[in-house]
Protein backbone atom coordinates (compact mmCIF):
# COMPACT_ATOMS: atom_id res chain seq x y z
CA UNK A 1 0.00 0.00 0.00
CA UNK A 2 1.21 3.59 -1.09
CA UNK A 3 2.14 5.42 2.09
CA UNK A 4 4.02 8.30 3.31
CA UNK A 5 5.27 8.63 7.64
CA UNK A 6 6.90 11.24 8.48
CA UNK A 7 8.62 11.44 12.05
CA UNK A 8 10.89 13.47 14.07
CA UNK A 9 8.99 16.39 15.35
CA UNK A 10 9.01 17.72 18.70
CA UNK A 11 9.89 20.29 21.20
CA UNK A 12 12.99 22.33 20.60
CA UNK A 13 14.56 25.41 22.04
CA UNK A 14 15.22 28.49 19.50
CA UNK A 15 18.31 28.39 18.32
CA UNK A 16 17.99 24.21 18.16
CA UNK A 17 17.75 21.23 15.49
CA UNK A 18 15.49 18.94 14.31
CA UNK A 19 15.48 16.19 11.89
CA UNK A 20 12.64 15.22 10.16
CA UNK A 21 12.25 12.24 7.73
CA UNK A 22 10.18 10.91 5.68
CA UNK A 23 9.69 7.01 4.90
CA UNK A 24 8.01 6.23 1.36
CA UNK A 25 6.66 2.65 1.09
CA UNK A 26 4.50 1.29 -2.60
CA UNK A 27 6.11 4.09 -4.45
CA UNK A 28 9.57 4.11 -6.84
CA UNK A 29 11.03 7.20 -6.29
CA UNK A 30 12.33 7.60 -10.02
CA UNK A 31 10.85 11.05 -11.44
CA UNK A 32 9.40 12.57 -8.61
CA UNK A 33 8.99 15.71 -6.48
CA UNK A 34 9.47 15.04 -2.88
CA UNK A 35 8.18 18.11 -0.64
CA UNK A 36 7.84 19.43 2.72
CA UNK A 37 5.41 22.01 3.53
CA UNK A 38 4.43 23.18 6.40
CA UNK A 39 1.23 25.00 7.72
CA UNK A 40 0.84 27.10 11.66
CA UNK A 41 -2.25 27.72 12.84
CA UNK A 42 -4.30 29.81 11.31
CA UNK A 43 -2.32 30.31 8.13
CA UNK A 44 -2.20 28.52 4.49
CA UNK A 45 -0.01 25.74 3.76
CA UNK A 46 3.68 26.80 2.74
CA UNK A 47 6.13 25.07 0.56
CA UNK A 48 9.52 24.53 2.31
CA UNK A 49 11.71 22.87 0.66
CA UNK A 50 11.73 20.21 -2.14
CA UNK A 51 14.09 18.16 -3.48
CA UNK A 52 13.81 16.57 -6.84
CA UNK A 53 14.79 12.22 -7.65
CA UNK A 54 15.46 12.85 -11.54
CA UNK A 55 18.45 14.75 -10.67
CA UNK A 56 18.86 15.58 -7.23
CA UNK A 57 18.33 19.04 -7.61
CA UNK A 58 16.70 20.73 -4.61
CA UNK A 59 14.99 24.34 -3.59
CA UNK A 60 14.42 25.96 -0.15
CA UNK A 61 11.99 29.22 0.71
CA UNK A 62 13.86 32.37 0.87
CA UNK A 63 12.25 31.72 5.13
CA UNK A 64 14.91 28.64 5.62
CA UNK A 65 17.51 28.82 3.03
CA UNK A 66 20.90 28.49 4.70
CA UNK A 67 19.47 27.06 8.11
CA UNK A 68 17.61 23.83 6.53
CA UNK A 69 19.06 20.75 4.22
CA UNK A 70 16.65 18.45 2.35
CA UNK A 71 18.36 15.03 1.45
CA UNK A 72 17.49 11.64 0.48
CA UNK A 73 18.61 8.01 1.13
CA UNK A 74 17.86 6.51 -2.06
CA UNK A 75 17.96 2.88 -0.96
CA UNK A 76 16.30 3.16 2.58
CA UNK A 77 13.68 5.66 0.08
CA UNK A 78 13.70 8.37 3.33
CA UNK A 79 13.84 12.11 2.74
CA UNK A 80 15.25 13.94 5.46
CA UNK A 81 14.74 17.74 6.01
CA UNK A 82 17.59 18.92 8.78
CA UNK A 83 16.69 21.83 10.44
CA UNK A 84 18.75 24.25 12.28
CA UNK A 85 18.81 27.39 14.03
CA UNK A 86 15.02 26.65 14.62
CA UNK A 87 13.16 30.12 15.20
CA UNK A 88 9.75 30.48 17.13
CA UNK A 89 8.14 30.91 13.49
CA UNK A 90 9.26 27.56 12.04
CA UNK A 91 6.45 26.19 14.61
CA UNK A 92 4.47 24.46 12.57
CA UNK A 93 2.97 21.08 11.33
CA UNK A 94 5.01 19.79 8.39
CA UNK A 95 4.04 17.41 5.90
CA UNK A 96 5.82 15.52 3.56
CA UNK A 97 4.23 15.32 0.07
CA UNK A 98 5.26 13.25 -3.09
CA UNK A 99 4.27 14.91 -6.42
CA UNK A 100 4.21 13.47 -10.05
CA UNK A 101 3.77 15.61 -13.17
CA UNK A 102 3.44 12.09 -15.61
CA UNK A 103 1.69 10.29 -14.71
CA UNK A 104 0.01 12.73 -12.37
CA UNK A 105 -0.02 12.03 -8.80
CA UNK A 106 0.23 13.96 -5.71
CA UNK A 107 0.12 12.17 -2.20
CA UNK A 108 0.54 14.03 1.28
CA UNK A 109 1.68 12.06 4.76
CA UNK A 110 -0.56 12.84 8.29
CA UNK A 111 2.27 15.79 9.40
CA UNK A 112 4.61 15.82 12.22
CA UNK A 113 4.56 18.94 14.74
CA UNK A 114 7.26 21.00 15.55
CA UNK A 115 7.33 23.49 18.10
CA UNK A 116 9.96 26.11 18.55
CA UNK A 117 9.84 27.94 21.95
CA UNK A 118 11.88 28.35 25.24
Amino acid sequence: QEKLVESGGGLVQPGGSLRLSCAASGFSLDHYSIGWFRQAPGKGREGVSCIVTTDNSTYYADSVKGRFTISMDTGKNIVYLQMTNLKPEDTAVYYCNLHRVFPPLDYWGQGTQVTVSS
